[in-house]
């Protein structure tokens, strides 16, 4: 059977992760002089009680390829297909850190998906290909699958300052928008693997109705759009937004509501609430 890896950006629940044994390669948090594996030393609660009592800076780094060639050594015997389905490598060197520790394994297939996101739809797409090859399926028919997948992704957001996000160099196009914060609310968006700004609102109640509305117009019909909702200390307004994307989309079931981990909220700062979902 073929076998999935991830990271923790993906924001995968610990339950599907081990219904389905896939390894989650932890991304790296530096607080001062400590360097922590997010998931391991340190959780998402004590990451933000950190971030909000302290003036302390924190910073990400890409797990190293020895995190990856721990779990490759491990898998790779069997010889069996390998698919690490990761974030953006605009927003993240993930995907080069794997990249290098494939060189390792020159007899594996060892196969390193970009999916250009990252978050919970990143998620989506990594239980998704675990399904697939539960039932059996090739790497190659998950592997075009997901390239699919890639192309009708989307991932809307809202932040409560761009300052997180022009601090670690995560900001992409929407740069231009420093200096104009104060007067309004952008509504961002992954596009092409980068943060691009998608519309502003002049306030944030506004710019979160209006986020919904995107998504309203450009989800797939129903249960098809998979939404998945993230919030980083936001937890009342993911639900609400969550049910009320339920309703106008008649879903089954409410979308999952998700707290973002400490390595996006580093970069996006506390407050964040996005959607991902997967387009028509």
């Amino acid at each position: 059977m073929v076998k999935i890896i991830t990271d923790t950006t993906a924001v995968l629940g610990a339950d599907i992760a081990r219904a389905h044994d896939i390894p989650i390669i932890p991304q790296i948090i530096h607080l001062g002089d400590e360097s922590l594996q997010e998931g391991i030393d340190i959780d998402i609660p004590t990451f933000m009680q950190r971030l909000t009592s302290s003036k302390m800076i924190p910073k990400t780094s890409a797990p190293p390829p020895e995190l990856f060639i721990e779990v490759f050594q491990r898998l790779a015997p069997a010889g069996e297909s390998i698919l690490c389905i990761h974030p953006s490598a605009e927003v993240s060197g993930t995907v080069r850190s794997a990249t290098i520790a494939k060189g390792e394994f020159p007899g594996s297939d060892i196969r390193i998906i970009d999916t250009r996101t990252i978050g919970s739809p990143l998620g989506t797409m990594v239980e998704l290909a675990a399904a697939w090859a539960a039932k059996g399926e090739s790497a190659d028919a998950i592997v075009a699958k997901l390239n699919g997948y890639i192309k009708r992704c989307r991932l809307f957001f809202v932040v409560a300052t761009l300052e997180y996000l022009q601090r670690g160099g995560r900001i992409g196009g929407a740069a231009a928008l420093v200096g104009t914060v104060l007067q309004i609310k952008p509504i961002l968006e992954m596009r092409d693997g980068k943060v691009e700004p998608l519309e502003r609102a002049r306030t944030h109640q506004r710019a979160l109705a209006r986020m919904k509305e995107l998504v309203i117009e450009q989800a797939a019909p129903g249960d098809d759009a998979l939404i998945s909702v993230m919030h980083a200390g936001a937890p009342d307004e993911g639900q609400a937004l969550a049910e009320a994307l339920q309703v106008e989309l008649k879903l089954s079931k409410t979308p999952p509501v998700m707290s973002v981990p400490p390595a996006i909220v580093t970069h996006g700062g506390p407050g964040i609430l996005g959607v991902g979902f997967f387009a028509r």
